[in-house]
């Protein structure tokens, strides 16, 4: 569109007109919401406490996510719950000018492949009571849908308003329907933990695919996924059905807490356990915009709407995800590298200034 302003009042966008006057050579978006963070850095979310919350904020902004879920993954059930405890608590801490916590993600344990968690927790029947009584702080839950059980509890998980999504899965095709007619809403990282698909047998890659009412996660990292993998999920799902995810996980030695996923190494690209298996990502909602849009073809306005706009929708958040009258002014600026991506420059939350990028000397 044409240089434009937004005007803010009281933490909200009133207006979107032409722009008065010369325009910083930025292309401001709403803020991304990123539905799978495990930890970043020195800080798993699984044993964070205090002032790891402000440095997992900082991080955060830095890459342009003003909303997330706080993700932990398979643990005994009591750790579980000591971790949905802390990130309750974390969400409900005094002051703006950080990243909304909309609620946790809890990944596993009910799973039929296990992937990078640690299979001596996995449980293969799901737990309803369990799920049920985890509280306010639940937001999402993945799980196998042909676990037993397993389409009982998306259906009363779903009538209470927590985002089910279907991962670690081996299921047919017709699973995955029978879940999604029960309830769930989303794939978890299509086509990692995940069966293969086949024109006989399309399990639940195809089922995601050809569901419209699935949207799917992607890690856009270029390993977890090639750049064709995701440009095939946006061409079969549009962008209204995509959701970029980070995955991130915390990888500086000794920083993983005991029930979470063990990178075998920390090196420069994702962390993985020592037979090779991926272990999550370092992968930050800034390089996956970049990624989709420079190896993957996806216009920015699409690649903004998979970061922003649709897992906003998923966790049923009208007020933020895009920019128009009435929303949140949960912003960031977008500036060109000049090698066909993107970066942050400035984010606001709620309308106040939340991040900068440093001056370049």
């Amino acid at each position: 569109m044409p240089d434009a302003e937004v005007v803010i009042e009281d933490g909200r966008i009133t207006e979107i007109r032409p722009a008065g006057g010369a325009v910083p050579d930025v292309v401001l978006v709403p803020g991304f919401v990123d539905l799978q963070v495990n930890g970043i850095g020195a800080v798993d979310v699984a044993a964070a406490t205090g002032a790891h919350w402000s440095a997992l904020d900082e991080a955060l902004l830095a890459q342009g996510v003003t909303t997330w879920c706080p993700t932990i993954v398979t643990a005994p059930l009591g750790e579980l719950e000591a971790s949905l405890a802390g990130i309750a608590t974390a969400a409900a801490r005094d002051g703006g000018g950080r990243p909304e916590i909309a609620g946790a993600h809890l990944e596993g344990p009910f799973l039929a492949v296990p992937g990078a968690h640690r299979p001596e927790f996995v449980r293969d029947v799901v737990d309803r009571r369990w799920l049920e009584n985890l509280g306010d702080a639940l937001r999402i839950v993945t799980l196998a849908p042909e676990l037993p059980g397993a389409v009982d509890a998306i259906a009363a998980l779903s009538a209470r308003g927590v985002l089910v999504s279907l991962g670690h899965s081996a299921c047919t095709a017709e699973v995955a329907r029978e879940a999604t007619e029960a309830g769930a809403r989303l794939v978890t990282h299509l086509g990692n933990a995940m069966g293969p698909l086949h024109q006989r047998a399309p399990g639940l890659l195809g089922a995601a695919l050809a569901d419209d009412r699935l949207s799917v996660s992607v890690i856009a990292d270029l390993v977890h996924t090639h750049p064709v993998f995701v440009a095939m999920a946006f061409a079969a799902k549009s962008a209204h059905g995509v959701a970029l995810v980070t995955d991130a996980v915390a990888t500086t030695p000794g920083s993983v807490s005991p029930g979470s996923v063990s990178p075998g190494s920390v090196s420069p690209g994702p962390p993985r356990l020592a037979d090779g298996t991926l272990a999550g990502s370092v992968l930050t909602m800034e390089r996956a915009v970049s990624n989709v849009v420079s190896h993957s073809g996806v216009a920015l306005a699409q690649a903004v709407q998979a970061a922003a706009t649709t897992p906003a929708r998923l966790l049923g958040l009208d007020d933020r995800g895009t920019l128009a009258p009435g929303r949140r002014a949960d912003l960031v600026a977008l500036e060109a590298t000049g090698d066909g991506g993107w970066r942050v420059a400035s984010v606001w939350v709620a309308g106040a200034p939340a991040w900068s990028a440093p001056a370049e000397s």
